[in-house]
């Protein structure tokens, strides 16, 4: 299922999708960004993943369409790897709560404690 709109909102550092269905979801960046598909963050199997930390203030600076299928997110740190299918993208969204929950329940087994979003870090 391909979004019928999508909007970055780079003031607020959420990237807002609408669906056929009617659901929408709001994404933020940093969310985005720790969720990446690439192999730098997923790794090339399971165990092999590599925790995204410090991406309190990451911002999206551009979007590129990739066939009919994807996006290419380009962020403000330089990653810019990893292809955001339409499938992954929806995925994201409607499992939000429980991917962020697990998300940050790994950041506390690191010891890192995350900054509020525009604090310098």
């Amino acid at each position: 299922m391909t979004p019928t709109n999508i909007a970055l909102h780079q003031t607020s550092k959420i990237l807002e999708l609408t669906w056929p269905d009617g659901v929408s979801h709001n994404l933020s960046c940093e969310y985005l960004r720790v969720s990446s598909p690439s192999a730098e963050v997923r790794g090339h199997g399971i165990g092999q993943e590599t925790l995204q930390l410090g991406k309190e203030n990451v911002n999206i600076k551009a979007i590129e369409p990739v066939g009919h299928y994807a996006i290419k997110l380009i962020f403000d740190d330089n990653h810019d790897s990893g292809l955001y299918s339409w499938d992954l993208l929806r995925e994201l969204g409607d499992n939000y709560e429980q991917n962020w929950t697990d998300y940050l329940k790994k950041c506390k087994e690191q010891g890192y404690e995350r900054k509020q979003p525009g604090q310098i870090i």
